[in-house]
């Protein structure tokens, strides 16, 4: 029987938790996540509770702000004017995009709050700091294809989803 290792795809169903128990994501009501092992997919803690196990196996992994999204940083979240972002560009509480700082650096920002006509942007991702508790149910390990190695994560449940490069982007899922 297959075991969870590199270069596998992985689909579990999880549900996230944090310290206080408050579910933070959850697969449940939904297919399961396919993630491909080894590959930075998902936090390394959760795919270091989870390599060697098998089809079936249920568990809870916690995992430490090291193993998880790292501690914060320290740095503040930032103003931005919101007339610094295109009029027709949709902003939302909770949403990641990318800036480039004045080295040319592509930063990862997530979206904390928007008032009036200033847009709060923090550098640090919402579970930084956060001790991250999984409640994971493996469903399904398969080889990976080719092409999924190439690109670095899973093309659906099946491996045969849909998948052009013109629309690839180096996004790594968050759970």
């Amino acid at each position: 029987m297959s075991t969870v290792k590199a270069d596998k795809v992985i689909s579990v169903h999880y549900t996230l938790t944090n310290d206080q128990g408050d579910v933070l994501d959850s697969s449940r009501d939904e297919d399961p996540l396919p993630y491909l092992h080894g590959h930075g997919n998902v936090v390394p803690g959760l795919e270091a509770g989870l390599e060697g196990q098998k089809v079936g196996y249920r568990g809870d992994i916690s995992v430490t702000p090291e193993q998880g999204y790292g501690q914060r940083n320290g740095v503040d979240p930032q103003a931005v004017p919101r007339d610094a972002f295109p009029e027709d560009f949709e902003l939302e509480e909770g949403m990641q995009f990318v800036v480039e700082n004045d080295q040319n650096e592509q930063i990862p920002v997530w979206c904390v709050g928007i008032k009036d006509d200033q847009v709060l942007l923090d550098s640090n991702h919402p579970l930084a700091g956060e001790a991250l508790h999984f409640n994971v149910e493996i469903i399904d390990i398969r080889d990976a294809t080719t092409e999924e190695l190439h690109h670095g994560h899973p093309h659906g449940l099946s491996g045969d989803d849909d998948h052009h490069d013109d629309h690839h982007d180096d996004h790594h899922d968050d759970h």
